[in-house]
């Protein structure tokens, strides 16, 4: 057998920002939209690195037509003098160079996010054009470079007043390395919000001028993560007016520089948000400061309610889950060398941060109740209940519970399983009525398609605790049929389908329905959504014959006029399908259940606050945010089947 000629002439060696080029997405993630949009927040962190060492006070960040972007900040400037170890300007050596920034040796910035120093040098190498200009000492300072190599010297292009200071970065993403290079004004303002509430007191200010008239939104939080706290819970009915808020901060020698800052505030839902933070970016995994908040709470509340008699010698403490119900909180600590851990490095490893929350929130939390006796009396009621209904869950969830993951015996009657017991190639249908239900029994592959017919509209479980929600005998079936389990206990590698498909009319009705699956699946089932097991199905709206050749089955109005426009419309024969019910099993299995033919939506998690917000508006129990939700909307609803 041939040896392969595998020596030194096969190592390769790629000089500076190359290797960026090459991998973007060991640097950013990806190349489609979310890794565009990280290019900006590399660049705005470091004017909020500025901002958090008490340099900067107000960023702009500005869209143009031709989607290259502008971010200015009143920072001290990027550095112009020139850098010993390399002999160029430090500017040169921020752009061209990995891992070069003041954010290494400790003097530069006690605290900051981003990348770690190759920010701003990943930017210029994945942009077709960057010009950086620093205003600092009377004077304005420039260098352009193209694809991360410099096309001029730092050069003083003209003056400023000696009081002006800051950097301004222009950068044109190339489209060479990106998929698209289209800025969305929405995914922008979203984390640039979020900054601006983390960052208490910096002004934010997004200019995009591509649409006329140009967009602009301002973001300044004098309250910082208590007015971030309020704006979760703006659509919800809040127990207490006013945010808990507490802060601490030490700087011990071994321990460094670290501050805390937590806000919280009850509602009346039955759901927690809870959202950490750590040097402002956000722990989706949790870690150790999520960890001592959460035992400090638990720990304080149950205090509480056993020094003034609300829980009784014989009665059991209060769990987590109780104490967390209805709370929406913002966790937010600042250190120096944040260790983070976890498959997405989102998981804040740094043990000396959890006693350090839990310290604080211990304090801060028993002086807000001693001093605010009734607002903590709701509060403890609301834990109260959410305990019973606990319990009373409890009991529903074990008369749902399968014996073991095979055990076909205890499914649901309703239920016309598959025979293939590999979850990787089995589908469920989860499908409106018995009409429907039957027809998709006879079409399916019973090897790998199971069907769940649903008797009418199930709970909405945005307004239902959860014993009641578990008495419900169409959520009790499909909990048993997933054989997953649910809430803290759902485990997504027992789930016995990889593809959970919702097959509903395409009617208002139809769409009800599938909005209240989709919020019991997003709050009591989330790892399945988050892993891409949830699917809509995409049943046709009519069905085109011209003569006896012609037949095809369209899905919207759009495509039904385009289609007619393409064929004439003379002795054409149009049926609009009104629901599932009213094809038979062979339309069904060739328009909605074929995967050689079929179209599905994947339902995916990109942003978990978005959802949690959507949800509360749609099915919550306020109507006046719902209101404004579809008065705001309407226009993109081109025709609203009554």
């Amino acid at each position: 057998m041939e040896q392969n000629n595998y020596n030194a002439d096969q190592i390769q060696v790629l000089e500076g920002l190359e290797a960026v080029r090459r991998r973007p997405g060991m640097y950013i993630g990806s190349t489609d939209s979310r890794g565009l949009h990280h290019l900006v927040y590399e660049i705005v962190d470091n004017a909020i690195d500025e901002a958090m060492a008490g340099y900067c006070t107000h960023v702009y960040v500005t869209i143009h037509p031709d989607n290259s972007v502008t971010v200015v900040d009143n920072g001290r400037g990027i550095p112009v003098d020139i850098h010993k170890q390399t002999g160029k300007s430090a500017l040169e050596v921020a752009l061209t160079i990995l891992h070069a920034g003041g954010k290494f040796g400790g003097s530069g910035y006690k605290v900051s996010g981003g990348l770690h120093g190759v920010g701003l040098s990943v930017v210029n190498a994945l942009s077709y054009l960057l010009t950086a200009e620093v205003r600092k000492d009377g004077k304005i300072y420039r260098q352009i470079c193209e694809r991360g190599i410099k096309k001029t010297e730092v050069e003083v292009v003209g003056e400023c007043s000696p009081e002006e200071h800051g950097t301004s970065i222009t950068f044109h993403p190339d489209p060479e390395i990106f998929d698209e290079v289209d800025y969305v004004y929405e995914i922008l303002i979203k984390r640039l919000r979020e900054l601006a509430f983390l960052n208490a007191g910096i002004t934010i200010v997004v200019t995009d001028e591509r649409p006329e008239p140009r967009l602009q939104s301002t973001f300044h939080y004098m309250g910082g993560i208590r007015e971030f706290v309020s704006f979760l819970n703006k659509n919800k009915v809040v127990l207490h007016n006013e945010p808990i808020y507490f802060s601490a901060s030490q700087s011990d020698a071994p321990l460094e520089t670290a501050s805390v800052e937590v806000a919280m505030q009850y509602n009346d839902d039955y759901t927690e948000n809870i959202y950490s933070y750590a040097n402002n970016i956000c722990t989706t995994e949790g870690g150790s400061h999520l960890v001592g908040f959460k035992t400090a709470l638990t720990r304080v509340i149950n205090d509480y309610a056993r020094k003034n008699n609300i829980l009784k010698a014989s009665d059991q403490n209060l769990s987590g889950d109780d104490v967390r119900e209805g709370l929406t909180a913002i966790i937010s600590v600042k250190l120096v060398e944040p260790q983070f851990e976890g498959q997405t490095k989102t998981k804040l490893g740094n043990a000396y941060i959890k006693g350090m929350v839990d310290s604080a929130v211990s304090e801060g939390l028993s002086i807000y109740m001693e001093e605010h006796p009734s607002e903590s009396k709701l509060i403890i009621d609301k834990c109260l209940q959410a305990s019973r209904a606990r319990e009373a869950a409890r009991k529903a969830r074990d008369l749902t519970r399968r014996k073991t993951a095979l055990d076909s015996t205890s499914l649901p009657g309703k239920l016309a399983d598959c025979s293939d017991k590999d979850p990787s190639k089995c589908e469920l249908f989860i499908v409106e009525g018995q009409s429907a239900g039957g027809s998709a029994k006879d079409g399916r592959d019973r090897k790998y398609q199971a069907i769940l017919p649903l008797r009418g509209k199930i709970l909405n479980v945005e307004k239902t605790r959860l014993d009641r929600m578990l008495s419900n005998a169409e959520i009790r079936c499909m909990i048993t049929a997933f054989g997953a389990g649910m809430d803290n206990e759902f485990d997504v590698s027992k789930l016995r389908y990889h593809k959970i498909i919702c097959m509903t009319d395409a009617d208002v009705d139809g769409s009800h329905i599938r909005t209240l699956l989709l919020t019991f699946f997003y709050r009591h089932m989330r790892p399945m959504v988050e892993q891409g097991y949830v699917y809509i199905a995409q049943p046709p709206l009519y069905l085109i014959k011209k003569g006896d050749k012609y037949k095809k089955y369209v899905y919207s109005d759009e495509e039904l006029n385009a289609t007619l426009e393409e064929i004439g419309r003379e002795k054409i024969e149009v049926q609009r399908y009104k629901g599932l019910g009213e094809m038979n099993a062979e339309q069904l299995w060739d328009t909605t259940m074929n995967p050689e033919s079929r179209i599905m939506l994947r339902v995916t998690l990109d942003d978990a606050m978005a959802a949690d917000q959507i949800f509360t508006v749609l099915m919550g129990d306020q109507v006046e945010p719902r209101r404004e939700f579809i008065e705001l909307n309407s226009k993109l609803v081109s025709d609203l089947d009554i």
